[in-house]
């Protein structure tokens, strides 16, 4: 197939670039996720998508082409109830509440599916999180649906699940920019869990991503402006949240705590490490617990579709 005129419908500039619809995009990112496509082409894409911008169709189609290069996928599912939680952002300014709330999760029956990167220069990742926890790693999904099943939670890497989608995520350095690989992986859901708790950084992804879950018929999702990215709400203020429950995305919120706002400054790694360490032995100051409190109210309504009180839908 001869991609290039669908390379040029995208880069054609500011005002003369198309959207692709969502089965051109799925053709088109299978091609070059393949380890022989042509670079030249690759790389003018994922520029000519970070100046565009990505379409739900877009991101539906791309997760689709990504999906069809995981060993497993369609023929190994999580149990019912689990909720995927995708991570690919890492911290560096305040330590992992998200993680701790599913660890409880998990422990009050919850299974949950932790995606993401072993690493992130600056950053401490979910993984290195998890790993200090006791959790284990699945090389799988065959293996990870057996450790999920025997354990409640476990983790598995992009580069295992699904290298062609990897290589160009680690294309970042090369480029410059992030690149539509990071929403991909985002929404990925490789084990098709019912629920799913996605966080991003940037306003406009919260439509995007909620209408490519439409699109891929996830059951529910909440997507929301996480702390520097990762899928954690804030105790402050919560920009940002929508929940998709089949074809319905509605805008939700909940009253503020009143509790100081999430740090601005970085911190040393290895302090952010056992602060880390120091929540996840239940040592939480008055924000963290309010964050632990709302993230276990997601995961519940991830799993259940049921939500909390507090929680209710914008009008």
């Amino acid at each position: 197939m001869d991609i290039s005129p669908l390379i040029s419908r995208v880069a054609r500039g500011k005002n003369g670039s198309e959207n692709l619809l969502q089965h051109e995009a799925m053709a088109l990112f299978e091609q070059l996720l393949h380890a022989d496509a042509d670079q030249l082409q690759l790389g003018a894409f994922l520029i000519a998508m970070r100046m565009k911008g990505e379409a739900s169709a877009e991101l539906a189609g791309f997760v689709q082409a990504a999906r069809s290069h995981i060993d497993g996928f369609d023929t190994v599912t999580a149990p019912p109830g689990a909720v995927d939680l995708p991570c690919y952002a890492g911290k560096r300014r305040s330590g992992h509440a998200y993680l701790v709330a599913a660890l409880k999760a998990r422990d009050a029956g919850i299974p949950v599916f932790v995606h993401g990167v072993e690493a992130i220069d600056g950053r401490v990742t979910a993984w290195q999180v998890l790993q200090q926890a006791g959790i284990r790693r699945a090389a799988t999904l065959a293996d990870a649906v057996s450790v999920l099943q025997e354990d409640g939670l476990v983790y598995a890497d992009l580069a295992e699940l699904c290298p062609d989608l990897f290589r160009i995520y680690h294309l970042r350095p090369r480029l410059g920019v992030r690149s539509f690989a990071n929403s991909v992986a985002r929404l990925l859901n490789p084990m098709q869990c019912e629920g799913q708790l996605n966080g991003f950084f940037h306003t406009p992804y919260a439509d995007y991503m909620a209408g490519a879950n439409i699109l891929l018929g996830q059951q529910r999702s909440l997507i929301f402006m996480g702390a520097e990215g990762e899928p954690e709400l804030y105790a402050d203020r919560q920009k940002v949240m929508v929940k998709q429950l089949g074809t319905m995305v509605t805008r939700m919120r909940f009253d503020e705590a009143g509790l100081e706002a999430y740090p601005r400054t970085a911190m040393d790694v290895g302090l952010l490490k056992k602060q880390t360490a120091a929540m996840l032995a239940g040592q939480l100051s008055d924000r963290e617990a309010v964050v632990v409190q709302r993230m276990a109210e997601a995961f519940a309504w991830a799993s259940t579709a049921r939500l909390a009180d507090g929680w209710r839908e914008e009008i």
